[in-house]
């Protein structure tokens, strides 16, 4: 049985936590051109494409906490890399490394920091053999650009197509294998030292070897991994049963305001992971209709 077939992955999430929330809300919505599709004051959950999403949260009220190592990357993978990198240099944003692109390779890229600290790769996959399986699917995949009413400085045109959420390991092959046969998701691209996993049409989780990537592993990591999904129980019993993954509480937890239901757990070197069904709310209307419900 393949869980995600089976129980399903509607869109995938990233949990961000910060120090001062507005002012990350401010580069994510005006210098980004993220659209926020739910706020609940003490977490904003931005639309990144058109199945991935970023969470940005206070990090006094979230699982962690702003001081903890910021062991991940997001990959914003965008066809307009040239377009981006003119327009950040403008903006004075804050290199991590730079834009060098060189033919024949399989991708291209640079990385940015946010306010506080994490890394965003703006990353294009060009004609390659390594991602032979990638692209058809990114092929499939609109352009999610700034809504036209929105506050922003992004360039008209300018958006992104999917995400990668690179996470750091010490043992990949047990890595990969928790979430190609735990989770069900379908390995696309293997780099040799990094892989991409398909998570939902637009949202990939990248396993990297801690050795070789930009971020080396650490015990404690500033983020959530989130899987939304309209079968909660299908999933909460499937990792119950099989205890195949550390789960966090017994039963699955409501919201005390009626937004979602979640139950969280932690892959096998400690990634929080976390499974959400969003309610019919007056908060979540643009996040339900951003995932057509």
């Amino acid at each position: 049985m393949d869980p995600t077939q089976e129980y399903g992955i509607t869109a995938s999430n990233a949990f961000f936590y910060y120090r001062d929330l507005e002012g990350v809300t401010d580069f994510y919505t005006r210098t980004l051109g993220l659209r926020v599709v739910a706020d609940y004051g003490f977490a904003k959950i931005l639309q990144v494409a058109s199945t991935s999403f970023l969470t940005l949260v206070d990090g006094t009220s979230g699982m962690h906490s702003p001081d903890e190592p910021k062991s991940v990357a997001l990959a914003l993978v965008t066809d307009q890399l040239d377009g981006w990198y003119a327009y950040l240099q403008e903006q004075g944003v804050t290199f991590r490394y730079g834009f060098d692109p060189v033919p024949g390779r399989p991708h291209d890229g640079f990385v940015v920091l946010d306010p506080e600290g994490y890394y965003l790769e703006f990353e294009r996959f060009n004609e390659h053999p390594e991602n032979e399986r990638f692209l058809p699917l990114l092929a499939l995949l609109p352009t999610l650009t700034a809504a036209p009413d929105q506050d922003t400085s992004v360039p008209p045109g300018l958006g992104f197509k999917a995400t990668i959420l690179w996470l750091y390991y010490r043992d990949t092959d047990a890595i990969r294998g928790f979430y190609a046969r735990t989770l069900g998701l379908a390995e696309v691209v293997d780099q040799g030292w990094a892989w991409i996993h398909a998570a939902s049409p637009s949202g990939f989780l990248g396993p990297v070897d801690e050795t070789r990537g930009m971020h080396d592993w650490t015990e404690q990591k500033a983020v959530t991994v989130s899987f939304l999904t309209d079968n909660l129980e299908g999933w909460f019993e499937h990792l119950r049963r099989t205890g195949a993954m550390e789960l966090r509480h017994e039963a699955i937890q409501p919201d005390e305001e009626g937004r979602f239901r979640a139950f969280v757990g932690y892959d096998p070197e400690g990634y929080y992971l976390e499974f959400d069904t969003f309610l019919p709310h007056p908060l979540n209307g643009r996040l339900l209709r951003a995932l057509e419900r």
